[in-house]
């Protein structure tokens, strides 16, 4: 998993509450089951008029100019909520996002960021109408500027502080999936076992 130390990029503000994850990726856009080819389906019933088409919706911040290759996403509250498909991470992944802002997060969805290497963060609904105000007056020229390591945001004369869980930030500016976590704990691990295993020869 690559790691997210610093990242500044073009900001898309989708300023509504309640983003389930149907609406970030449709269970008839999910055609696969691996990380890849689920982009194009990426919001696909806002993103076109005819989502068998293909044929852009000009009204949705994704097709319009400035905004095509956006990296940060600014939402309301409880982004994410709804089934718990990590595909919607996937495509928001394989899209190219490397940051959500919001209001708050489904549980779930969180947590699969977390695991996929995208930072999900935590603003007041304050901070995120600025940062999209920002954005929006020149989002080729308005990049928004994260710091993980320093838990910052700048923008502009902006600067805004938050929170990240300790676990959660060590596994994004490592790269570290759970994977990667437990191995880190591999020689304990094996200690375990041959105490175990003289304990309990029969399991074994």
């Amino acid at each position: 998993m690559d790691k997210f130390t610093q990242h500044a990029g073009i900001a898309a503000p989708i300023l509504r509450n309640n983003i389930d994850t149907d609406t970030i990726i449709p269970s008839r856009e999910m055609k696969t089951v691996s990380k890849t080819g689920l982009a194009d389906g990426l919001f696909a019933p806002w993103r076109y008029v005819d989502a068998n088409a293909r044929t852009p919706d000009p009204t949705f911040i994704l097709n319009q100019a400035g905004f095509e290759n956006a990296s940060i996403i600014l939402a309301g509250d409880n982004f994410g909520c709804g089934s718990s498909r990590e595909h919607a991470v996937w495509a928001l992944k394989e899209y190219g996002f490397k940051c959500i802002i919001a209001e708050g997060f489904g549980s779930i969805f969180f947590r699969n960021c977390v695991r996929n290497g995208i930072l999900p963060m935590v603003l007041e609904k304050q901070n995120i109408a600025e940062l999209a105000e920002f954005a929006e007056a020149e989002p080729q020229k308005n990049i928004i500027e994260i710091d993980l390591e320093q838990q910052l945001v700048g923008a502009g004369n902006i600067r805004v502080r938050f929170k990240s869980d300790e676990s959660d930030r060590e596994m994004l500016l490592n790269g570290l999936d759970p994977i990667d976590v437990t191995l880190k704990l591999s020689e304990d691990i094996a200690a375990f076992q041959q105490r175990d295993q003289m304990h309990r020869p029969w399991l074994y």
